[in-house]
């Protein structure tokens, strides 16, 4: 695991694939631009101090430092495994727990999503009513009226009389023809049905009015109700994306045929490995004449940001020994430490950035991010059509005068609303894959082999500067 990284710079950065190609060949004795080695072996001293040592002196010499790998795997029959295995158990029934109550407030908001959406087909008809179209919607709604309000009369219906009882065939086409209760004496029908159309279409009137409201009023609950949930959706997910992630970061690494590791022996291995990246100044580097003085103005030649790049990788083998009667262990053992140099622009850096991520090592990342937050972002679209409705239409009635200069004291501008909505769809799109373009003269003859230099440098001192420290013998 330790040369995972290294084997993805070789894979993905053309200049380090060109290079490891040459070294099959002979041409060079590595693919780095320098790689050096040693060994700290002290079962009595703990592993920790080695650790931070060098992450401070990675530090201490300007480098950004970020840490890639972090895997650990004890014997099973050691006090850590079991007493790690506990604090995994614990992670994963909390996270279980959560992820359970995820999925009932997500059926909650599926279930709501769909009742606005019957909302609003129903609110459509009672819109049209305003339009052109009032007449069809009048017999959509007097159809709705017989169906689920008329038709709990039982046999004294509308559609039980006209199709059960004997004169009252024509009661359902007078009701649909009718506009209101003053032309139920112009139909030309017997007083029978009149008395019974009478009734029913001054009842359809007070539905129709009393309906919409109560209709508009339930929508607007559902909204509000489906805002709740979904606050409630995204609070869950916070709580439980920590549960899930420290269960992930508590599983051990497979190494079955390590030797090191011994089924009833009290051992451990860790693997951690840190990148250092510090960015070549070349202004300054030009200034010093270290550069030609072309590179006085980078902008010019189309210089991109070049890093002179340290891989440090460990590999511990310890004997894990509680501290005290305190629920952690200290390690002791032997540590492997390689530091490796390379030279990355921004371009290379930000693909190796992209392969890490597609790399099976943030697989299980990935599938706690989806159970928490894709689920969500799914129905990202639909739930925000809902919820910024109101928004919309209030925003549709102020456009209509965007002549007011008071408006630019209280932040607002004409267009800001697309620009919002622009950036949200951009936030939702995929990222494109990281192309990185060739080397251009300048980089290719200046730059890379001062920050090549600079790199050597850096991971020769790391390496010499720990070594003199602890007074170690010399290795390469």
């Amino acid at each position: 695991m330790s040369e995972f990284i290294s084997e993805l710079i070789e894979e993905n950065i053309p200049y380090y694939k060109k290079r490891a190609e040459m070294k099959k060949k002979g041409l060079i004795s590595s693919v780095e631009e320098s790689a050096h080695n040693l060994v700290y072996d002290s079962s009595s001293e703990t592993l920790e101090p080695v650790y931070f040592f060098i992450v401070d002196l990675m530090g201490d010499f300007g480098l950004e430092t970020e840490k890639l790998i972090d895997n650990f795997t004890s014997s099973p029959g050691s006090g850590h495994f079991a007493e790690l295995g506990q604090r995994a158990t614990v992670m994963q029934q909390q996270g279980s727990k959560l992820l359970a109550d995820i999925n009932a407030v997500l059926r909650s908001v599926l279930n709501i999503i769909y009742d606005l959406k019957e909302f609003r087909i129903r609110l459509s008809q009672y819109d049209d009513l305003k339009t052109d179209k009032k007449e069809a919607a009048i017999l959509a709604l007097k159809q709705v009226w017989m169906d689920k309000v008329d038709i709990q009369k039982g046999n004294s219906s509308i559609k039980a009389m006209a199709l059960g009882q004997a004169g009252f065939q024509t009661l359902i086409d007078a009701f649909l023809f009718v506009k209101d209760v003053s032309n139920v004496d112009k139909v030309d029908l017997n007083d029978r049905v009149k008395r019974i159309l009478r009734a029913r279409v001054l009842e359809f009137s007070h539905w129709l009015e009393q309906s919409e409201k109560e209709l508009r009023k339930r929508y607007e609950l559902e909204r509000i109700y489906l805002k709740s949930q979904v606050n409630s959706l995204k609070l869950y997910s916070r709580w439980a994306k920590p549960y899930l992630k420290a269960a992930k970061e508590l599983e051990m690494k497979e190494h079955d045929r390590d030797p090191a590791l011994v089924k009833a022996f009290n051992t451990i291995i860790l693997e951690l490995t840190l990148l250092g990246k510090k960015k070549i100044k070349i202004l300054e580097e030009a200034l010093s004449g270290n550069l030609p003085k072309e590179f006085e103005r980078p902008e010019r030649l189309k210089v991109r940001d070049y890093y002179s790049c340290t891989l440090v990788s460990f590999r511990f083998r310890g004997i894990p020994q509680r501290a005290g009667q305190q629920a952690h262990y200290v390690f002791g053992g032997r540590a492997e430490i390689s530091f490796k140099s390379y030279v990355l622009n921004e371009d290379e850096i930000k693909k190796l950035d992209e392969s890490l991520d597609e790399s099976d090592l943030y697989d299980a990342l990935r599938l706690i991010e989806g159970a928490t937050g894709e689920s969500l972002e799914q129905l990202q679209e639909e739930i925000n059509f809902f919820l910024e409705e109101k928004n919309q239409e209030e925003e549709h009635k102020t456009a209509k005068d965007t002549s007011n200069p008071f408006m630019a004291l209280l932040g607002k501008y004409e267009g800001q609303p697309a620009k919002e909505k622009e950036t949200k769809k951009e936030a939702y799109q995929k990222p494109e894959t990281v192309i990185i373009r060739p080397e251009n003269y300048a980089e290719k003859n200046y730059v890379r082999p001062l920050a090549g230099d600079a790199a050597k440098d850096l991971a020769f001192k790391f390496f010499d500067i720990y070594k003199k420290a602890h007074n170690m013998p010399s290795y390469t």
